[in-house]
């Protein structure tokens, strides 16, 4: 599996990274079972959240508690995966990066997790009543302690990126924003430049549109004709490449510049395998251009 670094090379992580939203409510032997066959197709990234669970019989939380039962378990496993997770989402508040929520919210992840610490902590979303400088000084605090390697941010705009990072004492090292071949707001927004200009990763969250670019539903969306063209492109490129239109839709965001980490959700091992070797696959420029002008509905100028 092709490896990213992060932090400077403090982390290196799976070009494809498994993400824990629907990592709920199997007994014990079931979700060791879904992590082993994480591993075994290469993927060693784990993104999670506190707020994952939330709304489900296991509650806000449950995601973490369910990780943290396979580490308790398995104890080896922790070392073997880089672990991600998120806080700031507080419902029914409904955020809160303030110092003291923040850093309680990483002390009480590290309990679910069975863990002394995480390698990427992140803001979930912007609090908006928070100053850039009251979060940084939890982050700063949060890896001054220990309790994380390295430090990103989720949903945030470049502005507030940039506004945070001048607060902080360490780099942020990744931008966590919906990304996809239907969702391309990240390549005009500044996210995907920023991303390239400090070398942070874009970890691309719902890069297959909630699933519905692996199903090709076009009757879930708003769009139903551009959608519908891009489905046809996609699979007019799967067949070309030799691949699945879900391979297709991942190498759409791992071909691009930059760092980007596409988080797939999917609970089967066979379909995990196929997300993961979507990394082995290179658009050319024509062919990338095809689904991103599919997507606009419109030639590029």
């Amino acid at each position: 599996m092709k490896r990213v670094t992060l932090g400077d090379g403090v982390l290196s992580v799976s070009a494809i990274a498994f993400g824990c939203w629907r990592f709920l409510g199997d007994e014990p032997p079931q979700a060791r079972a879904k992590i082993d066959a994480v591993g075994e197709a290469g993927l060693n990234f784990l993104d999670t959240a506190d707020i994952y669970g939330f709304g489900t019989p296991g509650g806000f939380g449950a995601a973490e508690t369910q990780l943290g039962a396979v580490f308790k378990d398995a104890p080896h496993l922790r070392d073997q995966f880089v672990v991600a997770t998120k806080g700031g989402v507080a419902l029914p508040k409904p955020y809160d990066a303030s110092f003291d929520y923040l850093v309680g919210a990483c002390e009480a992840s590290l309990k679910r997790l069975n863990t002394d610490y995480v390698d990427l902590y992140q803001v979930h979303r912007p609090d908006l009543l928070a100053s850039a400088e009251e979060t940084a000084r939890a982050l700063n605090h949060i890896l001054a302690s220990g309790k994380a390697k390295t430090i990103g941010v989720s949903n945030y705009t470049p502005a507030q990126f940039r506004a945070l990072q001048a607060h902080l004492d360490s780099p942020l090292v990744s931008h966590q924003p919906e990304f996809s071949a239907w969702e391309v707001a990240p390549l005009s927004n500044g996210i995907l430049d920023q991303c390239q200009e400090t070398g942070a990763a874009c970890l691309a969250w719902s890069p297959l549109a909630g699933g519905r670019l692996a199903t090709g539903e076009v009757s879930k969306t708003d769009d139903a004709e551009r959608f519908a063209a891009l489905i046809a492109t996609l699979d007019r490129l799967a067949d070309a490449y030799n691949a699945s239109r879900t391979q297709i839709a991942l190498a759409f965001l791992t071909t691009y510049p930059a760092k980007v980490i596409p988080i797939i959700g999917s609970q089967t091992p066979a379909r995990i395998q196929e997300a993961a070797s979507a990394v082995h696959i290179s658009l050319s420029r024509r062919d990338w251009y095809d689904i991103y002008e599919a997507r606009l509905g419109s030639k590029m100028p």
